[in-house]
């Protein structure tokens, strides 16, 4: 009789695979135009104070998807960055509503045509513009031609409003800033460790530009990265909103009595931690009347723990007219 051969099989391991570094997170501008791009909504609307750098975003996002993109802007008319301009009569108009009429012909041959409009909220006012982009608004999901504002402030005047979706434009995140930081400085110019976490801490909720400008300051003055001249410059900045002003004293807990529980309390509170940032508090009301050191506790707060005090003038905020103390309250970033 033939042997017969065993049909069990020892198992081997599988080799494992090596483990792929989690995906680079895309800007996020580039991911939800991209988004409503594909879901086609044809009217989209970005508040940025960074417009350079938003065009700079949709021209990457249509150079990977293969995009047709054109630009326009009242001083050096309309452009195709990428693309060869078939209309000789459009290369560098400035009149939106002639670029808005010839977005049919713009878009011929492309699967997907993106109009951005740089500070095109300035010219709104006019009757034939609005019913120009209400048409080619409307057209434009057939089409897949759309028309894309940049502008610092959100102005849609009513005969619009429901045709477009706003998308915010982000500042720069910590990581970026750090990016920034060391494109600008070299060397011993760069900080590590806890000195640089205080100047991408100072650094936070400035541009691009604001951001690389206080940094080349600081190493012209300082010859190294340093928060103190950020703030400086940051508290220049917003001084632009007439609304608030940063406190820089020299006030202590030390020069105040009492008030022992609550000194202990936000000092652990805003101790930096590694973990559980978000359970951390965010906040502390103190409730008092006039003269019980309040202001006082506030401005030491912050040479305590190493950070600016942001005064707020609340008076400032209203206004005589209606809307007005509404329009200046939502003015505070």
């Amino acid at each position: 009789m033939p042997e017969t051969q065993s049909t069990a099989e020892i198992s081997q391991p599988e080799p494992t695979a090596a483990p792929t570094p989690p995906p680079t997170p895309e800007p996020h501008l580039l991911g939800q135009v991209g988004e409503l791009v594909h879901a086609c909504f044809s009217g989209i609307y970005i508040q940025t104070f960074e417009p350079d750098e938003a065009l700079r975003e949709l021209a990457q996002l249509a150079q990977r998807e293969s995009w047709r993109l054109g630009a326009w802007d009242c001083e050096t008319g309309l452009s195709l960055p990428e693309h060869e301009l078939t209309l000789p009569d459009l290369a560098g108009i400035t009149d939106p509503l002639a670029v808005l009429r010839a977005a049919g012909q713009l878009s011929a041959g492309a699967s997907t045509t993106l109009l951005v409009f740089r500070n095109l909220h300035r010219f709104l006012g006019a009757t034939d513009l609005l019913e120009a982009i209400a048409r080619q608004v409307a057209s434009g999901k057939l089409t897949r031609t759309f028309i894309v504002i940049v502008a610092p402030v959100v102005t849609l005047p009513p005969e619009i409003e429901k045709q477009f979706i706003i998308v915010e434009h982000e500042l720069p995140s910590r990581e970026q800033l750090g990016e920034i930081a060391a494109a600008i400085a070299q060397g011993a110019e760069l900080p590590a460790g806890p000195d640089l976490s205080a100047v991408l801490d100072s650094a936070a909720g400035l541009t691009r530009g604001e951001a690389e400008g206080a940094f080349s300051l600081s190493i012209v003055r300082h010859g190294r990265l340093d928060p103190s001249c950020v703030w400086h410059v940051k508290r220049q900045m917003i001084l632009k909103s007439g609304l608030v002003t940063v406190h820089r004293g020299e006030e202590t807990f030390s020069q105040l009595g009492g008030l022992e529980s609550v000194k202990k309390f936000c000092k652990r509170a805003m101790r930096p931690q590694a973990t559980a940032v978000d359970a951390r508090p965010r906040g502390v009301l103190l409730l008092s009347p006039p003269g019980c050191g309040k202001s006082q506790f506030a401005k030491a707060l912050g040479n305590e723990t190493g950070r600016p005090t942001v005064v707020l003038d609340v008076g400032a905020l209203l206004g005589s007219l209606v809307g007005q103390s509404e329009a200046t309250t939502g003015s505070i970033q």
